[in-house]
């Protein structure tokens, strides 16, 4: 595995298989931090709930696809959500949705410019969970709000009850 930091050219990242994927930011690639027993099951539990709102909502749910969000920037959401089918190996369209699940490694700082640039890129609704302290926060280019309850999108409306995610993922995992 390449650490991070590591320079290299956009063609040898598009054409190279990292394990687990990386990230490449203006070339320079970033790990991604993954692979704990609560961040895999929450992303699970997530994935499954809004696949199973796939239909009625008019969505597609895809678990760490590659989103070209600028140039020279790729980022790999830990779920996309599109509301048309993806074309190519890339996502190279603003998704509807990216969630992110914190991971104890991630740093404020390094999640906030993902956010910024899922925003510049237009992405409309951005959630990121954090596990651990079970809280999870709703970002759209109006703003960020701590959701204590419920994360939720519109058109097309999506419904992620905090308390069920969290009492499905205390089943799964054991503090």
């Amino acid at each position: 595995m390449t650490a991070t930091g590591t320079q290299v050219s956009l063609d040898e990242y598009l054409s190279t298989v990292y394990d687990p994927d990386c990230e490449y930011v203006d070339g320079e690639l970033i790990e991604r931090n993954m692979g704990e027993s609560d961040h895999s099951a929450l992303q699970g539990i997530i994935f499954a709930l809004l696949y199973n709102q796939r239909r009625e909502a008019g969505i597609w749910v895809f678990p760490e696809l590659r989103v070209q969000v600028a140039a020279t920037r790729y980022r790999i959401p830990d779920i996309t959500v599109t509301t048309q089918k993806a074309r190519g190996k890339i996502l190279r369209v603003p998704p509807f949705l990216c969630i992110e699940v914190l991971s104890p490694e991630d740093r404020a700082s390094r999640m906030e410019l993902k956010i910024d640039d899922y925003l510049a890129f237009g992405v409309k609704h951005i959630w990121l969970i954090d596990p651990r302290r079970k809280k999870a926060w709703s970002y759209t280019s109006e703003g960020k709000r701590e959701s204590s309850a419920v994360l939720t999108t519109s058109e097309p409306r999506l419904t992620l009850k905090l308390d069920e995610i969290f009492a499905t993922l205390d089943d799964y995992v054991e503090a």
